[in-house]
């Protein structure tokens, strides 16, 4: 087994729903098609993109087949598992390792504050069910669970636990993760607004949503670093910068729905409570877009 499979662009789908909010799954393998013929390395269902809170269990493991079957084996998927109970992350975690993924991703989510001692358990009693490596996911902007640099290193204790996601933004946590934890250990970037920095401070990949609007420029940022040109690397990322911020602030699933119909692709629709963006927003999103369209042969 692979301890750490992934590296480079990990692309993350939206979900799509129908006019009746039911998700739509052959638009879906559309969706994903797209993100592995852009040439994504790894794709990765159900995280926040993927309004993963937002389906039933059922709709959990149609999404989760319909990645399998429509990559086929051509890239690494990383499935999202996360729930309130450890039963049901127990329960999803497994049902992802049968059905083909490659590793489960898991944040801790819970109504009340969890302890670190909580969170140990919880990701530890996952791991003893299941024998593919797990992706510890840091988002405290959805969680409300901010995981301390201190509290990751214990989860990585875990044998199965082998990868951390790191998305609070703090670019000196990742240099931290870097130094304390040594090369043996996979972070990955989960801050759109910081992929460069990320980079630069050791991350083996990326995982954002904007592949789904601008693979080209995702990949070749990173082939960039990977070559250690890191001129061609800062002009290619402030091309894309606004673009990466403008999806964070507006909310992932909106503004990649709002994109995707921007450049003349099928984005599906939002389940209730989330609402398409105002035409305001969507008219400062073509802007961006344009821009970043004039702009596609500046860069030598």
């Amino acid at each position: 087994m692979n301890n750490n499979p992934f590296k480079g662009i990990i692309a993350y789908p939206i979900t799509p729903f129908d006019e009746q909010e039911k998700v739509n799954i052959p638009l879906f393998r559309k969706l994903v098609e797209r993100l592995v013929t852009s040439g994504s390395h790894a794709v990765a269902p159900l995280g926040s993109t993927g309004v993963m809170p937002y389906l039933s269990d059922e709709e959990k493991e149609a999404v989760t087949e319909a990645t399998i079957h429509q990559v086929s084996g051509r890239v690494p998927i990383l499935v999202g598992v996360s729930n309130l109970t450890t039963e049901d992350t127990i329960y999803h975690a497994q049902f992802a390792e049968k059905a083909g993924a490659t590793a489960v991703m898991i944040i801790p989510m819970s109504y009340w504050k969890l302890t670190d001692d909580e969170i140990v358990q919880h990701y530890d009693a996952v791991a003893s069910r299941i024998s593919i490596p797990i992706m510890a996911y840091n988002n405290p902007a959805t969680s409300g669970v901010d995981m301390s640099p201190a509290l990751l290193k214990r989860l990585l204790e875990i044998p199965n636990v082998t990868m951390i996601k790191e998305s609070t933004g703090d670019v000196q946590r990742m240099h931290y993760l870097r130094k304390e934890l040594g090369d043996d250990v996979a972070f990955y970037n989960g801050s759109n607004p910081l992929a460069l920095a990320a980079f630069a401070a050791g991350a083996t990949g990326w995982c954002t949503a904007a592949t789904n609007l601008i693979p080209e420029l995702n990949i070749e940022l990173y082939n960039a670093v990977q070559n250690n040109d890191m001129i061609t690397a800062q002009k290619l990322f402030y091309k894309q910068f606004d673009l990466l911020k403008f999806i964070v602030a507006k909310g992932l699933p909106r503004a990649v729905k709002a994109g995707l119909n921007i450049i003349g692709e099928d984005g599906g629709l939002l389940r209730s409570p989330l609402k398409p963006l105002a035409d305001s927003e969507i008219a400062e999103l073509k802007k961006i877009l344009l821009s970043i369209q004039r702009s596609a042969t500046a860069i030598s």
